[in-house]
């Protein structure tokens, strides 16, 4: 009997990349990371809980993901949606990151 040889009966297969992928918290699309504006809990200029941008991901703590648009920026605001998923009681300016948006565009 001939013996089959594996490698010719086994190719490889590429796997899929896998891209991480996030909820923004104001339309709650889910879309890539990378298509979205990391946002984490932090202080303002004067010192009081704010809502900042994290463009790089690398700032410590627990972050929420936002389209970097004002649509999604509003939506979020008005849904209270900041507070709820970074976990912080209390409210939390979101001026340094509607500064950041203005900039943006």
């Amino acid at each position: 009997m001939d013996r089959l040889r594996l490698s010719a009966v086994i190719t490889p297969t590429s796997s899929p990349v896998k891209t991480p992928v996030r909820t923004c918290v104001g339309c709650r699309e889910r879309t890539t990371k990378r298509e979205l504006l990391r946002v984490v809990a932090g202080t303002d200029g004067e010192g009081h809980p704010a809502v900042v941008p994290d463009p790089s991901g690398t700032a410590p703590g627990r972050g929420a993901h936002l389209h970097p648009t004002t649509a999604c920026y509003e939506f979020a605001v008005r849904r209270k949606a900041f507070a709820r998923a970074l976990r912080v009681p209390g409210g939390l300016s979101d001026e340094p990151l509607a500064q950041h948006l203005a900039r943006q565009q």
